[in-house]
């Protein structure tokens, strides 16, 4: 495409594209927008150096390999926060710039969006579930190696209290948690059998007596009778990752009381997802450990976000291909709320024309400056604070937008100001 419309004179026509999601996955009733800080990190670094040049050069003409080696995209985008809620129809992010410039970003825009998105949509829905207990995220061992850093960060985003992955804890500031693994507690092995104690006493013994044991590696109830044998009343916490985990943590947790460990926390693990999750909301579960759900997205593993041209020298262009249609014209949002805080509806309007009229409820503009002329707008918004954007908008959603049931978007989205 680049290099016919630099054949052809239109890469430099004056062009808006939009990233948005048609629907939202089977069965949601929200999406999270996850990843606009990693978005805006690899735009800046966004280039076509000699190795990339010697791959494109094998298929494209010199003048378009001579553009690329010069490009740097140099438009504006604006969007919605890291953090926000979206509805099917959002328009999340608005690129304008040259068509050259733009349709490049593609893929660069959706694989990070679409990713980190549907992480955070999924964990936030377990933090729903979870109702203030506490989560890690140790799900690096059921993803790619890049990606399990993406979504340590995704689901700090939606909630999360901490990741086992190092990487997230030194790149993205994420607080690091974990517990030790069965192979610890195989290792203390000798002639005359399996010794529990001995693993127990070795991990005491290194990390304290604050520290998570490991209690389901033979049996559960002898493994909680060992672990405060060793470790006293004072013992951290104790992990449960196999069986029936609602009926194990009453199990363990009126075992302990009995032992006097009255403050030793109940951490499970184990194939979790919000269902789950929600089903030991009763139980005395204290933190969950939750793995391949948050980073799969729990059955959703991309959020559907699409990247289209709806823009061409201040002409609205738009799709009409049954199922995949498209809404044309640069566009901006608001959310409008009762004065409780209960979000209404979302309202999507021509940029550039004057907000509609609100009605007495409360308006809340979503879409802010983020790059102007190539360069990332200063004062972007750090993770901790789009951690905490994303907390409130759950909050504000109305009450049948946290069900974990199927059912439609919590907020119906409403377009303004042209005809289809």
């Amino acid at each position: 495409m680049l290099s016919a419309a630099l054949a052809d004179g239109s890469a430099h026509r004056r062009c808006t594209f939009e990233a948005f999601a048609r629907r939202l996955p089977d069965g949601r009733r929200y999406g999270v927008v996850g990843g606009t800080g990693r978005m805006l990190d690899a735009l800046e670094r966004f280039r076509f150096g000699d190795p990339e040049l010697a791959v494109v050069s094998k298929f494209l003409d010199e003048r378009t390999v001579t553009w690329l080696s010069e490009y740097r995209f140099s438009g504006d985008i604006d969007g919605y926060r890291e953090g926000e809620l979206y509805f099917p129809g959002s328009p999340i992010l608005s690129v304008r710039g040259t068509f050259a410039e733009c349709v490049l970003l593609e893929t660069l825009i959706l694989s990070i969006l679409n990713h980190d998105s549907a992480i955070a949509a999924a964990a936030a829905r377990m933090v729903s579930a979870a109702a203030g207990r506490k989560l890690i995220e140790m799900g690096s061992r059921r993803a790619h190696e890049d990606s399990a850093v993406a979504c340590s960060r995704a689901a700090y985003l939606a909630g999360f209290d901490a990741t086992s992955n190092l990487e997230a804890v030194r790149r993205y500031g994420v607080p690091g948690a974990g517990t030790s693994a069965h192979s610890y507690t195989l290792l203390h092995t000798d002639a005359d059998g399996p010794d529990e104690a001995a693993a127990f006493r070795g991990q005491v013994a290194a990390l304290g007596v604050g520290t998570t044991l490991l209690v389901d590696t033979y049996d559960i109830t002898e493994g909680v009778k060992t672990a405060i044998a060793v470790a006293g009343p004072e013992l951290g916490g104790v992990r449960i990752d196999s069986g029936d985990l609602g009926v194990w943590a009453r199990q363990v947790r009126d075992q302990l009381d009995d032992l006097g460990a009255t403050k030793t926390k109940i951490v499970v693990s184990g194939d979790l997802d919000e269902y789950s999750i929600a089903a030991l909301r009763a139980e005395p579960v204290d933190t969950y450990g939750v793995g391949t759900s948050v980073v799969t997205g729990s059955g959703a593993p991309t959020a559907g976000m699409v990247y289209k041209l709806v823009e061409v020298e201040g002409i609205p262009v738009e799709k009409r291909s049954s199922n995949k249609a498209s809404r044309g014209g640069t566009k901006c949002a608001m959310r409008l709320a009762r004065a409780t805080g209960t979000i209404v509806e979302e309202v999507v309007y021509p940029a550039g024309s004057a907000e509609p009229d609100p009605g007495g409820l409360t308006a809340q503009p979503l879409m802010v400056p983020m790059v102007r002329g190539g360069v990332t707008e200063p004062g972007q918004p750090t993770l901790t604070q789009s951690r905490d954007l994303l907390a409130h908008g759950l909050v504000s959603l109305p009450w049948e937008g946290l069900k974990l049931s199927r059912g439609e978007a919590a907020v119906p989205t409403r377009f303004v100001g042209r005809d289809r």
